[in-house]
């Protein structure tokens, strides 16, 4: 059989879906105060508030990672607070975390009905989600930006501007060895395949504040995007092209890997991140390593990793060691790849809003 043909898709304009979360409902002021929450959770938070502060008074790194579930829970103001007081040195999400937070930047709402939209072929086939995605990463491309950096600018800025299409191919032609030359063949396919007009193409967000990665951008924190070719809905979409997708997520690799540098009596905290965060860190845990040891130098230690999620850990004793393969807890992917990566772990089952929410507040006290 042949492969799709996903230019042949029929894309709907995004404000025709049934949305289920909105920005109203969603965002937590951080002023406000925190719901009640358990001894042992406030212990933890306590914790965890303690060892950031030790962590930035020695310039260490603290980095949080997390999933799209922290943000649709509406943590954004939280985190821009957290960054504004430098309390974070990096962030890194995944694709899913930026496609919720451009539609609420964009529109206010996201998140749609999984069953009721595969049956009937609508599922994360909206114009406007895969369209501006992809075109914040082709101009980004020109800048050798990765992912975060380019959507974190296409938001704060309202939009992009587009070379003339002479112009890409006269550089093409003239300098066919250069680095860009992949970036600016994509954009100009692009633009002759989609109708992608030079000069300014303008895209208002009106719920900026909504946006984690604006935030990143606007108070310059580096934030890494994690996708997965195929994972995201941005691939239902006729633009879809997994070549500027993979170059955008290979340069905030190498970013991701940067912070893992700078961890030595650090922070990591990893937020609803069952997959993306543990899978991503310890490969970028073994690169910085590498490169370490290959100088004389040694490998990273002294971090303490908060993981939090509200699945059961497996009743372990994670600070015991790794569970056997006969025990369930072995599978959890988020405490057994974290708890191989040296340091100290920590697992607390905890709503991730309940979690920030003490957290803004507990580092505010300190």
């Amino acid at each position: 059989m042949p492969p799709l043909d996903l230019k042949q898709l029929k894309v709907r304009p995004l404000a025709e879906r049934r949305s289920l979360t909105t920005v109203e409902e969603i965002l937590v002021d951080p002023a406000s105060p925190p719901p009640e929450a358990p001894p042992d959770v406030l212990a933890a938070v306590r914790e965890c508030a303690t060892a950031i502060a030790a962590a930035r008074s020695k310039q260490a790194g603290v980095m949080l990672i997390y999933g799209a579930h922290l943000l649709r829970n509406g943590t954004a103001l939280l985190l821009e607070r957290m960054m504004a007081q430098k309390w974070l040195t990096h962030l890194a999400t995944n694709g899913a975390g930026t496609i919720h937070d451009w539609e609420y930047a964009w529109l206010g709402r996201s998140t749609e009905s999984v069953r009721d939209n595969v049956a009937d072929g609508t599922f994360g086939a909206w114009d406007e989600t895969g369209r501006c995605i992809h075109l914040a990463l082709l101009a980004g491309g020109l800048r050798e930006e990765g992912y975060g950096q380019a959507l974190g600018r296409f938001i704060v800025k309202d939009g992009t501007d587009l070379p003339e299409p002479d112009t890409l191919r006269s550089a093409i032609q003239q300098e066919p060895d250069h680095p860009l030359t992949p970036a600016r063949a994509d954009l100009l396919v692009a633009m002759q395949t989609h109708g992608l007009n030079a000069g300014r193409h303008t895209v208002a967000h009106r719920w900026k504040q909504a946006s984690i990665l604006s935030e990143a951008f606007r108070h310059r924190v580096p934030i890494s995007v994690h996708p997965g070719i195929g994972y995201d809905i941005i691939a239902n979409h006729p633009m879809f092209n997994g070549a500027v997708i993979g170059r955008a997520a290979a340069i905030d690799f190498r970013l991701f890997g940067g912070a893992v540098e700078q961890l030595d009596d650090g922070v990591v905290l990893s937020i609803g991140s069952a997959i993306m965060g543990p899978q991503v860190f310890e490969k970028a845990l073994s690169c910085v390593n590498n490169l370490r040891l290959q100088h004389g130098r040694p490998a990273v230690a002294g971090h303490r990793i908060y993981v939090v999620d509200l699945q059961d850990g497996g009743r372990w004793d994670w600070d015991s060691g790794e569970p056997p393969k006969t025990n369930p807890a072995y599978y959890l992917r988020f405490c057994k790849s974290f708890a191989r990566m040296g340091g100290t772990l920590r697992y607390v089952q905890c709503d991730n809003r309940l979690f920030i929410h003490h957290l803004v507040h507990e580092l505010q006290r300190l």
